[in-house]
């Protein structure tokens, strides 16, 4: 994990919205947009627009600052009653508020298209066991809490520390290393068909092509599996699996500002499709190893005290 001024961290988020001047941009040997280099997207800036900022799209630079400050001012809090608590603000790396008020660009309100009620239906489930203190096995959490993956898109999403990514290019494939939780991508270039459908991947099956000095990168084959996951600070719970198409566009702007956006076409899930627009700003390197399973006593843990709870119910309930 490393650990980012807030200064630092707002003058790259700053430099982030400066369009591209009369400067080149950066390239490779053989021509194409030069992407490679380390990059951070940590934000506080929200996935969907708070309601109090409905109708807005952008927030001015005074509130900007007023959210941080108070952000600052309410850090390292004590946890309600009854419950752990997680790390103090020494351990985050949340960032800065950007000028968008939301991630979510499409649809114009700033917020996800509704679930169909299919998918409805299996998000109440999943919530319902999540935040259950029953969990029968370790297939009750989360990828996320059994650091395989974050899947996508939330991989590519800002959450609260080691959202870091090394980008890699040769002219026939770009390489995406991860930090959080170790995904790295293969991303050919050279025109190759998807996968056959029958074929799944936590991270999906991903051709790139540029489109001028666009690159952009289409995933399909996206494991059914993976259709459960948490993607960003406000815990929401994507239902994207194998009949998700993503679609993400990474535009270097400068020397050290990368626009980059996701949109999701999922209409098993959302009933229309959603784009996000996540700021990425170039930092120092390397990227550090994210060993996630190194003292992950949280699911064991869990899981005992689950079986102990019933074991002293059961010995309460044969001694009536």
């Amino acid at each position: 994990m490393r650990i980012l001024t807030t200064a630092a961290l707002a003058a790259a988020v700053a430099a982030a919205a400066i369009p591209l001047a009369a400067q080149e941009l950066p390239r490779t040997p053989w021509g194409h947009p030069d992407l490679q280099g380390i990059w951070s997207n940590t934000t506080t800036t929200p996935l969907q627009r708070p309601e109090e900022l409905a109708g807005r799209t952008t927030l001015t630079d005074e509130e900007r600052a007023e959210r941080d400050a108070e952000r600052e001012r309410n850090a390292d809090r004590p946890p309600p009653p009854g419950q752990t608590g997680a790390y103090n603000s020494f351990w985050f790396e949340r960032g800065v508020t950007g000028e968008q008020t939301s991630l979510v660009v499409d649809p114009p309100t700033g917020l996800l298209p509704p679930l169909t009620p299919a998918a409805a239906v299996r998000a109440d489930a999943i919530h319902a066991v999540r935040y259950s203190d029953r969990r029968n096995w370790t297939t009750d959490f989360h990828l996320y809490d059994r650091c395989i993956t974050r899947g996508l898109p939330g991989g590519m999403m800002p959450g609260f520390y080691n959202h870091n990514y090394n980008i890699m290019q040769t002219p026939d494939y770009v390489v995406l290393q991860v930090e959080m939780i170790h995904d790295s991508r293969i991303i050919p270039l050279d025109g190759r068909p998807h996968l056959d459908p029958s074929i799944q991947q936590w991270l999906g099956s991903s051709r790139g092509r540029w489109e001028g000095d666009t690159l952009v990168v289409e995933t399909t084959n996206l494991s059914a599996k993976a259709n459960e996951q948490r993607v960003d600070m406000a815990n929401v719970v994507f239902g994207i699996g194998e009949h998700a198409r993503i679609v993400e566009r990474f535009t270097r702007l400068d020397d050290d500002s990368l626009d980059y956006r996701v949109t999701v076409i999922d209409p098993t899930t959302y009933q229309t499709e959603w784009t996000a627009a996540i700021p990425m700003v170039a930092i120092e390197g390397p990227l550090f190893e994210y060993a996630c399973h190194e003292g992950n006593y949280a699911l064991r843990n869990m899981l005992s005290g689950a079986r102990a709870d019933e074991a002293a119910a059961a010995a309460a309930a044969g001694g009536k």
